[in-house]
């Protein structure tokens, strides 16, 4: 093992236990408690003021670095203390922040024993293709059900690019967001119609993916 390997192996296992430590810290101090209560939770930022903000971004870029950690209820708490248009800016913002740290991390200390590993396979086939690579990031962000988190480590341990990573995440995160600050929102008007119409539109977004594969596959035969 050549020295620049053992140093990010020993950068990484610091890395994962400092993300360790802090979900040990957040189960402790009741923090995580405290993000799965979506009434503690809001007035938790609104208990920061001016920097209620700071703090919704701050906890979109933990809830993503330390996998167990929710970030959807972050969101539509977000929507509920600031609105529509400005839950969204916060909640997207730190989403974005949060996926590029989680690829750049698994970018700079899986990427080089990657290529040893495997060569110039990873380059070739769909692993080696930008679009494939750019376009399935994409379909995940609109997948509810499939891991943020998960997605932005795995694409980092790909060769596709930093800035089409960032690009395909912050245009397919935008409808999660906004319907998840939307739904925050909505519940803190009590308005029950709107809210039933939030979680219906938050379904469909599942759809979107497998709509564009039917239509797909359907063009091609």
């Amino acid at each position: 093992m050549n020295g620049s390997i053992r140093s990010k192996l020993i950068f990484g296992i610091a890395v994962a236990s400092v993300l360790a430590a802090a979900y040990w810290l957040a189960h402790e101090t009741g923090i995580l408690s405290v993000m799965l209560d979506g009434a503690a939770l809001r007035m938790m930022i609104v208990s920061f003021g001016w920097w209620g903000p700071f703090a919704v971004v701050g906890l979109m870029v933990v809830a993503i670095l330390i996998s167990p950690l929710p970030s959807a209820p972050i969101a539509v708490a977000a929507g509920a203390v600031y609105g529509h248009l400005w839950g969204t800016v916060y909640v997207l913002f730190g989403a974005e922040i949060g996926a590029l740290a989680a690829f750049f991390l698994a970018r700079f200390l899986g990427s080089e024993i990657l290529s040893k590993w495997f060569g110039e396979r990873l380059s070739t086939g769909w692993l080696g293709s930008q679009n494939t690579l750019m376009s399935l990031v994409f379909v995940s962000r609109l997948i509810p059900f499939v891991s943020f988190d998960l997605v932005s480590y795995a694409a980092g341990l790909t060769v596709l690019s930093f800035w089409r990573f960032a690009i395909a995440t912050a245009v397919g995160i935008v409808p999660a967001s906004f319907l998840l600050a939307h739904f925050g929102g909505e519940m803190a008007t009590g308005d029950a119609e709107s809210i039933m119409l939030s979680v219906i539109a938050l379904g469909a977004i599942t759809l979107i993916p497998l709509l564009v594969k039917f239509a797909r596959d359907r063009f091609q035969s």
